[in-house]
């Protein structure tokens, strides 16, 4: 069930990416209408374990970016 869960939300993160380009995970999160914390990491790492995103760290945030 997570996984599937994860699959769908990376595919909706990356489609707010490509759209609007950089944002914060809170950005993100909004723009992809993720549910929960739990769900955006989840997709995130996804993410980052295909080799899609670049990630850095910013104040008390994360940019996420599409690679």
């Amino acid at each position: 069930m997570l996984q599937e869960i994860a699959g769908a939300n990376a595919g909706k993160i990356w489609q707010a990416l490509n759209e609007k380009g950089q944002m914060s995970s809170k950005e993100l999160k909004k723009a992809a209408k993720v549910k929960t914390d739990k769900e955006l990491y989840l997709a995130l790492g996804w993410l980052l374990r295909e080799d899609k995103v670049h990630t850095e760290e910013a104040e008390k945030d994360i940019l996420v970016s599409l690679k």
